[in-house]
């Protein structure tokens, strides 16, 4: 039998479930997605019995299976979500979708006692104020649903409610906490005031550190159990185990999350900086993030220009990087893309593209948009002295990017690695004594070295 970890990745649309041997390699996965159910209103959110009748259902499978001994089972999951429990620890109310509006007199009546907003925001690390911050879920609770509220023992987040499907456990940690939630107070290291006022410590269970256990005997076997973990902090966990130099990490998909892990300054105090971000480690410890949405502006524009030249959807796939149009594009540049998902400053009113093929324009697109990257990553970075960054997701393989990146960061070492298994590899090491070397990511995560190309 081979000794394992298991651990459930939950994403808003695929449900993984996966086992590492002791040197953290897959030996088993397998993944299944749900239909959105609607809560009270009609929005769209997590069907949670199915998920939870899944969770136990493979558990129970791999448990029973001759080949695999499981040791440890630990949780990842998005954040931003709050599941609320009775004192049998039955399940209250819908998972509200953190995409949900809430009426904006309760968001105004909020600010107005515990503003001014843009003090409110800073010291919190959140970018706005809406169900994105779980924080204004248990207030738009208590204040518009006060007989559900009164019934609740305890609101976990999900990685937690996971943890105590399995323990019966209810418990806190500091990666859903400190995820844009609204609660914590990043200058103080605690809870923020508000919290206590409105008296939301009483159903918020006692915190511990991410890197927590219990032991407890499942079904008659001995099993280590986490108390699971927000996914982006669970992908920056390998790195911050196996790099002993200052870093920044660039994770890329449909939002692409710039992390600083090591800045002295991580409190953002630009209230105009609404893309900057606060996370936290397991450890407590703030990390400075900046948001793009780059994967998502990235889809739409490719899309487009895909029609406009009348080539396959998947023919950006197969463009490589060309230095000769790059130095046609940059020799008299200028901006032609009106972006529908971000925001800046030298974007043209409607896009105008002058090129007469698929090559130019798309090179012209990919420059516009690491352009807006190299500014997140400046952002992100301010006056620390960092000379290493780590990509890491879906932009890790595209050739324009990376060779892009490499060239406007040209003093700076840059690396990508191949993370399908990020979160949930970082909720097995986060629950392992094992340390990780210098060569994890080599072994593991395919890193490749990437340097400037030669400017001619």
């Amino acid at each position: 039998m081979i000794n394992v970890t298991a651990v459930f990745d939950i994403g808003k649309t695929n449900k993984k479930f996966f086992l590492f041997d002791s040197d953290y390699k897959e030996v088993y996965k397998e993944y299944i997605s749900f239909d959105e159910i609607q809560d009270e209103d009609g929005h769209p959110t997590e069907n949670l019995k199915a998920l939870q009748e899944w969770l136990k259902k493979v558990f129970q499978n791999i448990l029973e299976a001759s080949e695999y001994n499981i040791q440890a089972i630990n949780f990842s999951t998005y954040g931003a979500s709050f599941v609320h429990l009775d004192e049998n620890g039955e399940v209250l109310t819908p998972l509200y979708n953190y995409t949900k509006q809430i009426d904006k007199c309760i968001v105004n009546e909020f600010v107005e006692k515990y503003g001014p907003r843009e003090d409110f925001l800073k010291t919190t690390g959140c970018f706005d104020l809406s169900l994105l911050n779980s924080g204004l879920q248990l207030y738009w609770i208590k204040h518009t649903k006060p007989e559900i509220f009164k019934k609740i023992k305890y609101s976990l987040h999900l990685p937690q409610y996971l943890s105590f499907i399995f323990t019966g456990i209810a418990l806190s940690e500091y990666t859903s906490i400190g995820c844009h939630t609204g609660l914590w107070d990043y200058t103080k290291k605690d809870y923020h005031s508000w919290v206590y006022k409105e008296e939301l410590h009483k159903i918020l269970p006692t915190i511990v550190s991410t890197e927590t256990s219990i032991n407890m005997n499942y079904n008659g076997k001995r099993i280590k159990i986490g108390v699971g973990i927000h996914d982006s902090s669970s992908a920056l966990l390998p790195y911050v185990r196996s790099v002993k130099k200052k870093f920044v990490l660039v994770s890329t998909g449909t939002w692409s999350i710039t992390l600083n892990p090591f800045t002295d300054h991580p409190i953002v105090e630009d209230s105009d900086a609404e893309d900057s971000i606060n996370y936290m480690r397991i450890n407590g410890k703030p990390v400075k993030a900046t948001r793009l949405f780059l994967g998502n502006e990235y889809k739409i524009q490719i899309d487009k220009l895909s029609k406009l030249f009348d080539v396959d959807e998947d023919y950006h796939r197969h463009v490589k990087f060309d230095y000769d149009i790059y130095s046609e594009i940059l020799h008299d540049f200028k901006h032609m893309f009106t972006w529908e998902g971000l925001i800046d400053q030298d974007m043209q009113k409607e896009t105008h593209i002058s090129y007469d093929n698929f090559e130019y324009a798309y090179h012209q697109l990919m420059t516009e948009l690491v352009l807006l990257q190299i500014k997140s990553i400046k952002d992100v970075i301010g006056d620390d002295d960092v000379k290493r960054l780590y990509i890491d997701g879906g932009f890790s393989d595209n050739d324009l990017f990376v060779k892009l990146l490499s060239h406007y960061c040209r003093n700076m070492k840059l690396r990508t690695t191949d993370s399908s298994l990020g979160s949930a590899l970082g909720a097995a090491i986060s629950i392992s004594d094992k340390k990780l070397n210098s060569k994890f990511l080599r072994k593991n995560y395919s890193l490749k070295k990437h340097v400037p190309f030669i400017i001619k």
